[in-house]
């Protein structure tokens, strides 16, 4: 069984236990992810399975998409609601001044990441560090915030919800922090649902409930999206029924022979079709020859 399953992940389950969950449901062992979500996130996941999980780490840097509430007025540990409330102060922000500072957080911005989270240092994650009670200095990375805008918000009970479309590697329980400190009144992230990642969105996503229907009905495979569905940005190589034979062997093609080519696509990553229109998988030319990346297997 070879795919890409959309999970609407669940609240309180990590994405390691999903994958387990998928792995019984499709009665496979080779199930991996892209795009880790803490345990109380919800929202798309990308979960690989069979063939699939080959390609997990050649996956394209689409941005990806949130909808985060936040609660002002309060500090913890973690930034987010699960933590420990490390200082309130009073709320005199309200609905304008949380979207004036929003606008502050919009393009290309440095982020020093939390504690708690799985960056490594000397080591051992950060998290594990946090929960020792140790804090190190942190690096801040530059992130981009491609768009930020408040969706919905409760004034009187300081709470906010704000949609955040940001590049690979942005923290948005530390956005919601750090946008309690531009107000001056703290601000601890209460929900964050993702919406968006590898390029999916939830109109694609199952949930745990579903899949297990169409695991108990024996139609697991039609929750599968194909694999080259990963990489529908990237131009497309159709090969006859002897190249794709050579190519699936491990034979480098010469440009000259394969006439369905762009002429202005190289050195650029292709997806490989075979003659029966089966994926290949992804290549780039280069010394007038096409390069193998990654071979789907047999």
């Amino acid at each position: 069984m070879n795919g890409i399953l959309i999970v609407d992940k669940p609240a309180g389950c990590t994405s390691f236990r999903v994958v387990a969950k998928v792995r019984g449901m499709a009665k496979t062992k080779r199930v991996g992810h892209a795009g880790t979500l803490d345990p109380d996130a919800t929202g798309v996941l990308p979960v690989f399975l069979g063939g699939a999980t080959r390609f997990i780490d050649l996956m394209p840097d689409h941005g990806k998409r949130y909808t985060a509430t936040f609660i002002l007025g309060i500090t913890t540990d973690t930034q987010d609601a699960s933590g420990t409330v490390l200082r309130t102060r009073p709320v005199t922000a309200g609905q304008k001044e949380v979207v004036q500072a929003l606008t502050r957080f919009q393009g290309k911005i440095r982020q020093i990441p939390p504690m708690y989270s799985a960056l490594k240092q000397d080591g051992k994650r950060l998290y594990e560090l946090a929960r020792q009670g140790i804090e190190v200095e942190r690096q801040p990375r530059e992130i981009e915030i491609e768009r930020i805008a408040l969706m919905w918000c409760d004034e009187a009970a300081g709470r906010y919800t704000i949609d955040v479309a940001c590049s690979k590697g942005t923290y948005i329980r530390t956005l919601c922090h750090d946008l309690g400190e531009l107000l001056g009144c703290g601000a601890a992230m209460q929900d964050l649902r993702r919406t968006q990642a590898c390029g999916f969105s939830l109109q694609e996503a199952h949930t745990m409930e579903e899949l297990q229907s169409f695991a108990d009905s024996g139609n697991f495979s039609q929750a599968l999206l194909p694999v080259q569905s990963a990489f529908t940005g990237f131009p497309r190589l159709d090969l006859d029924e002897r190249a794709s034979h050579l190519f699936k062997n491990g034979v480098r093609l010469s440009l000259d022979h394969l006439p369905g080519l762009p002429s202005d696509q190289s050195g650029q990553r292709l997806t490989v079709f075979g003659s029966d229109g089966a994926f290949l998988g992804l290549a780039n030319t280069a010394d007038g020859c096409l390069r193998h990346i990654r071979v789907m297997a047999s």
